[in-house]
């Protein structure tokens, strides 16, 4: 079995910075792309980030920067860095691993239960 969980979420003032982290656990034998999405009221899921098992990063272009992913394969974690905040960004965050099993054998995606963003004043 396999379980996603991600964490570090909060409530933070416009302008600052919060660390998310996704952790992967269980019976994995090898995770391929983790995704990082984010859902806010009323609206639909959209896409942020992705970064391969190799550490390749991509990013939507409407971050224009602002937010980061990264990866500790050793620990099967994925981390998203959020800087400079704004309002726009409240929602929770989600990720999603592209993980093998051996009970399985074959990738499957697996989403963890979000995580709260609040920025606000």
């Amino acid at each position: 079995q396999v379980q996603v969980v991600e964490s570090g979420g909060g409530l933070v003032q416009p302008g600052g910075s919060l660390k998310l982290s996704c952790v992967a656990s269980g019976s994995i034998a090898t995770i391929n792309y983790i995704h990082w999405y984010r859902q806010a009221p009323g609206k639909q899921r959209e896409w942020l980030a992705r970064i391969t098992s190799g550490g390749i990063a991509t990013h939507a272009d409407f971050l224009k920067g602002r937010f980061t992913i990264s990866r500790d394969n050793a620990r099967n974690t994925v981390y998203l860095q959020m800087n400079s905040l704004k309002p726009e960004d409240t929602a929770v965050y989600y990720c999603k691993a592209q993980i093998f099993t051996v009970q399985t054998m074959r990738y499957d995606d697996y989403w963890g239960q979000g995580t709260q963003v609040t920025v606000s004043s």
